[in-house]
């Protein structure tokens, strides 16, 4: 049985075609990720991506690169196929989601290509297409609508609108993005900017615009509050940054504080995605898969995850058309859906990364 031989990590810069801005004062100009590889000891490799976020979870390239080196040891000489050995040895490390999501990964597909298989092969999917959603950050209306008109071209036809920061600035996108693109559907992300006492105008004005739903409207710790608004059945409303772990996942289960499970395997890897999935539709919650924001790779490994038993709802699989030039290449979009048929195992262009390495 093959055993976990290294762990590797590689930084790259992947400049944005413009700023994504979200949540009171948060932006990203550039994906400043890791490309890590696993290497296991018949020589068989998986690669996955680190995608850094500082202001989300507390992570810097420079602290996920050290917290592998404390990672390493632990799993070097574990049998790959002992997944609660390897799971403990993540665990043992608290937070670092972003590093050991993509560890978890990387270690899937180095299992499966030791086994002679694709990822493709090991997650089969239960349906043969998927609907994508594109994030459109807090921005004015003129860039605001040349980002959708870019994302449209691109064959997306759901788009996530980052809002919270000013109501009446963010119906007048909302309206705007609805004139210009009829028919597109639109949700909202409010990324816990609201307060219990706005947040039913909030709700309410959001409804009347026609959105699906809202992400996270209230902060994390205003319990009782999200508690009595998702009982108000207002807009459904997405658990995203609430449910970081499976043991969160439960305890908001408990509370019954969503409809809609908004999964991120850039986080969460493999094991838990799947795991909090089943959890998920046992209580027979909604669910979607998530960006984080996330280049080719990412997107191609949340894909696999899109396509699994239980995920309903529009899954965030374009974020990677915000990317200036993609080492990883990605297939295209068909009239707002991804098809299994053309999610093809992603490749690396080393020319590009070597542009942008470091």
């Amino acid at each position: 049985m093959a055993t976990i031989l290294d762990l590797r990590a590689r930084p790259y810069r992947l400049p944005l075609r413009a700023p994504l801005r979200w949540g009171r004062f948060s932006e990203l100009s550039e994906l400043s990720h890791l490309l890590l590889t696993a290497e296991l000891s018949d020589g068989s490799l998986g690669h996955a991506e680190v995608a850094i976020r500082p202001t989300i979870y507390g992570e810097t390239l420079e602290g996920a690169l050290a917290a592998l080196e404390y990672l390493r040891p632990r799993l070097k000489g574990l049998e790959v196929e002992e997944t609660e050995a390897v799971q403990e040895a993540l665990e043992g490390l608290p937070y670092n989601f972003a590093l050991k999501g993509a560890i978890d990964i990387a270690l899937w597909e180095a299992w499966a290509r030791s086994q002679g298989q694709t990822l493709p092969q090991v997650f089969p999917p239960a349906r043969h297409r998927v609907r994508v959603a594109y994030i459109l950050g807090i921005a004015g209306e003129e860039e605001a609508l040349e980002d959708a008109r870019f994302a449209y071209q691109k064959g997306v036809r759901v788009f996530k609108v980052k809002v919270g920061r000013d109501l009446r600035g963010d119906l007048v996108r909302i309206q705007r993005l609805k004139e210009a693109f009829p028919d597109v559907e639109l949700y909202a992300d409010a990324n816990e900017t609201l307060t219990p006492e706005t947040a039913r105008d909030y709700l309410k004005a959001w409804k009347e615009a026609g959105l699906l739903y809202v992400e996270e409207p209230l902060p994390i710790e205003e319990v009782p509050a999200r508690v009595r608004l998702k009982a108000e059945r207002i807009l459904p409303i997405i658990a995203d940054d609430s449910v970081l772990t499976p043991k969160d996942l439960r305890r908001e289960l408990y509370l019954d504080t969503f409809d809609v499970l908004n999964l991120k395997p850039a986080r969460t890897g493999f094991t838990w995605t799947l795991k909090m999935l089943a959890l998920a539709r046992e209580k027979g919650k909604r669910a979607m898969v998530g960006s984080q924001a996330q280049s080719g790779l990412g997107a191609y490994h949340s894909a696999l995850m899109a396509f699994q038993k239980g995920v309903t709802e529009p899954s965030e699989l374009a974020f990677h058309l915000k990317v200036l030039e993609d080492p990883f290449p990605f297939p295209p979009f068909r009239e707002g859906w991804l098809y299994w048929e053309d999610l093809a195992e992603v490749g690396l262009d080393e020319a590009i990364l070597a542009r942008y390495g470091y």
